[in-house]
């Protein structure tokens, strides 16, 4: 089905932070759109506001009589959605058209140029960096991001641009879809091994999406990354990394919380970059994003002014209270790397304080697989507070639990296991230098009353 002859579109998983972008995208263009999501929340709630039709009981007969025409209704649903769904099996019982929400984004970057960012971690702040980058520039852009831009108050943006910006999920193979005209690539750490079975699987992903880069387009990859690329002749490759590469940094300067740096790059170095989002592993995610911006066309002017305007990414390093007295924030890591970056970040912006992270374990296949890493990341900080794990997709595996991790801590971290709803009576009971809610399960809905519990006490 061309986009063009689409006249409903119907969603089986509505509120999916990936799947409320395309949601967005087809109300801009005045289609119907509805669908089922589990739960109510802020987002699915928004885009009701916005125009959408959801419900939240799995049920036929609340699907909308305009999105019952297999003739010009297009179903989208999420590899979290399954099979046995009583919608999903209905609309594949009456030959309608699905695909994942990555095929819809893969028919985008046929019709645009799509600059795609890809990797295990680091996909959503650099998108989202070059998204505002791109879209405050003259070339403008359109962009499906994994997270909602603080610059915007959403996880899309709309134009009459050529480019668009879209973050490339390996999930389920998703990324495979796409057709970039650029990527960049920030990190192959495996993951997602109930997926993917093996780390060489893993990679041979990745290699086989760099395959699908156009000609005339480029590879921006992380130096030392263990995956070898595969290119179509007539795709240039450049590497980056903090203090290496084609694309690399010098000079930065961290003070008073402050972050500023010079882009070093082929095509044009730019100095005395400033950081909007001053955290020190956006120097290399700011890296990769205007590493792209500039392939693109975009002007030293506007590179500078997008990096000093950018405002972050909700549960991205996402500072709630910052004052002498007390710093709270929150961050959606999740993977070990993910959370030593975090935890190495925050240690160097804060020395000499006190940090406390309370740690939501996402998924048990991740905790088996990582349980280690996850001990050795979270070691780097004074104070690990462990809540049970979040199964999302996955069933309990038996003899894996957030006592893997709490065993591994090094001697010298005070430690604990409390139950995520003990979490506020925890915070209540107890003052705090630093404290991090880190995790990308459902402690972050609790973020909201630790704030106020904190200011209220300030």
């Amino acid at each position: 089905m061309e986009l063009k002859d689409i006249k409903a579109v119907y969603f089986v998983g509505a509120g999916g932070i990936g799947m409320s972008a395309i949601a967005r995208y087809f109300i801009s263009k005045g289609q119907v759109v509805a669908g089922y999501d589990k739960t109510p929340s802020d987002l699915t709630r928004q885009l009701e506001k916005e125009g959408m039709l959801i419900h939240y009981e799995e049920n036929v007969e609340e699907i909308p009589q305009a999105c019952k025409n297999p003739e010009n209704c297009l179903v989208i649903y999420t590899p979290a959605i399954p099979e046995e769904h009583q919608e999903l099996q209905y609309f594949r019982n009456n030959g309608f058209e699905i695909q994942k929400r990555a095929q819809v984004l893969g028919t985008l970057t046929r019709q645009h140029k799509g600059l795609c960012v890809a990797g295990t971690h680091g996909k959503t702040t650099t998108s989202t960096m070059c998204a505002h980058i791109m879209h405050q520039s003259h070339l403008d852009c359109n962009a499906f991001l994994g997270g909602i831009s603080k610059n915007y108050g959403t996880n899309y943006i709309l134009s009459d641009s050529d480019y668009v910006v879209i973050e490339a999920d390996e999930f389920d193979r998703s990324f495979h879809w796409l057709r970039p005209w650029m990527t960049v690539i920030t990190s192959t750490d495996p993951d997602h091994l109930d997926i993917y079975g093996t780390k060489e699987a893993y990679l041979e992903s990745f290699r086989h999406y760099t395959e699908l880069i156009q000609p005339g387009g480029a590879l921006i990859i992380h130096r030392d990354l263990e995956m070898k690329e595969h290119l179509q002749e007539g795709v240039t490759c450049y590497d980056y990394a903090l203090n290496e590469g084609n694309f690399h940094a010098e000079n930065i300067h961290i003070e008073n919380g402050e972050i500023t740096f010079d882009f070093i790059s082929p095509i044009e170095s730019v100095s005395n970059i400033e950081l909007g989002q001053p955290v020190p592993i956006n120097v290399e995610n700011g890296i990769a994003a205007m590493a792209m911006a500039q392939l693109a066309g975009c002007t030293a002017e506007e590179l500078r002014y997008g990096m000093k305007t950018y405002g972050g990414v909700d549960r991205r390093f996402d500072f709630k209270i910052k004052n002498d007295k007390t710093v709270f924030l929150s961050d959606y890591a999740h993977h070990p790397k993910e959370i030593y970056q975090s935890a190495k970040s925050i240690r160097e912006l804060y020395q000499n304080r006190k940090i406390t992270a309370i740690f939501q374990p996402h998924l048990y296949t991740r905790t088996r697989d990582f349980y280690q890493d996850f001990a050795e990341a979270l070691s780097q900080l004074d104070e690990v507070i462990l809540t049970e794990i979040y199964p999302a997709r996955e069933q309990p595996i038996e003899g894996v639990t957030s006592e893997l991790i709490y065993n591994n801590l090094r001697p010298g971290v005070e430690k604990q296991i409390i139950h995520k709803d003990e979490v506020l009576d925890f915070v209540k009971s107890r003052n705090f230098d630093v404290l991090i809610v880190l995790g990308a399960g459902d402690l972050d809905n609790q973020v909201p009353q630790i704030t106020k519990i904190l200011q209220d006490r300030t």
